[in-house]
């Protein structure tokens, strides 16, 4: 179609040539970490967070200019980038969903719904959503991009700490300082943003939320790990499963509690601010209504369960507008995030159009 080759031709000029100037809200933002860089050398190797912003002790840098050099339209919605990627130190990856229409309405810019995937898939993290649910469908009457980007195997969604020397691989500024200019730049983003994730996913969706409260208007865990500190072996134990060394993300628990915390959800949720809406859901690990009769007892999920209901608590005693699903029978498999994906969908896309 002529429409779609215009679009095409368009995205694929953008390759040779670097992002305009980032936004004012970006600069901002590039500011307070550099600010904060100081601020970690003088708390590092301290056991008390008190005091400090998660941006203190971050190891965030300001990005160099990453570029688009690919724009594959595999679909009339489905358009995979890639993305040269000085904070992934390679080439870094994202799937969206164009909105329904999007052809057709050159002028108009979109809001963005970010879906996060979780660790350990065996296909390309960022194919997740799309293989794996009807994500496509759900979404077809929803006026927004849909933005699932690469997180990695076992990334947690943060600049990894790599002993206090941080460099690649640096998730959150791939995310947030790379990814998010380049969809304003490209695809005609505007500055509505909500955020999902299922499991590493929802611990990313949560703790990206809290750590920039500005970005997102709306943020949903599905089966999350939303309170890392509760079970710091359990995260270390996925990060040696995925063949990473276990105190390269966020260091030791103990030693470098502060920076644990600093990206911690449950511990991020005075960030939020009163009213803020959350969406988290989780099972307790029995076989459930969406698993095969010989489902064994789901021990992840039940561990998860005791997370959210943790979270939950704190965030209603903080004033957050929690709406929870904490719905009982349910193991860690993809039907029970499509469901929640479903349900979540209205209190997600509700402040962005």
């Amino acid at each position: 179609m002529p429409n779609r080759r215009r679009a095409v031709a368009a995205l694929t000029a953008l390759a040779a040539a670097p992002l305009l100037p980032l936004p004012a809200e970006a600069r901002a933002a590039e500011a307070r970490a550099a600010e904060a860089r100081a601020a970690e050398a003088r708390a590092a190797g301290t056991g008390s967070s008190a005091g400090r912003s998660p941006e203190a002790l971050s190891g965030s840098r300001t990005p160099a200019h990453a570029r688009l050099v690919a724009a594959d339209r595999v679909s009339e919605r489905v358009l995979d980038l890639t993305i040269d990627s000085p904070a992934l130190g390679r080439e870094g990856h994202a799937r969206v969903l164009l909105p329904t229409g999007y052809d057709r309405r050159p002028h108009r810019r979109w809001p963005v719904l970010y879906l996060l995937h979780g660790c350990c898939d065996p296909g390309p993290g960022w194919e997740a959503w799309t293989l794996n649910t009807d994500v496509e469908g759900i979404t077809a009457d929803t006026p927004a991009l849909i933005v699932s980007p690469e997180g990695g195997p076992v990334g947690f969604y943060s600049d990894w700490w790599n002993g206090g020397r941080y460099g690649p691989p640096a998730w959150e500024t791939f995310h947030l300082a790379e990814l998010r200019p380049l969809l304003e730049r490209a695809l005609r983003a505007n500055g509505r943003r909500a955020i999902a994730g299922l499991s590493m996913g929802g611990f990313g969706a949560l703790s990206y939320a809290a750590r920039h409260p500005r970005l997102f208007r709306a943020a949903a865990s599905f089966s999350g790990v939303v309170h890392t500190t509760l079970d710091p072996a359990g995260v270390q134990g996925i990060l040696t499963g995925g063949g990473a060394d276990p105190t390269a993300l966020w260091g030791d628990p103990a030693a470098q509690s502060p920076l644990w915390d600093a990206h911690n959800p449950y511990a991020l949720i005075p960030r939020l601010p009163r009213g803020y809406p959350v969406y988290l859901s989780c099972g307790n690990g029995a076989p459930g209504p969406l698993d095969p009769p010989d489902r064994p007892e789901d021990t992840l999920e039940r561990g998860l369960g005791e997370m959210a209901g943790r979270y939950a608590r704190r965030a209603r005693g903080h004033g957050l507008a929690v709406t929870t699903r904490l719905y009982g029978p349910g193991t860690h498999t993809w039907p029970y995030w499509e469901r929640e994906l479903t349900r979540a969908l209205p209190l997600l896309t509700a402040p962005l159009i």
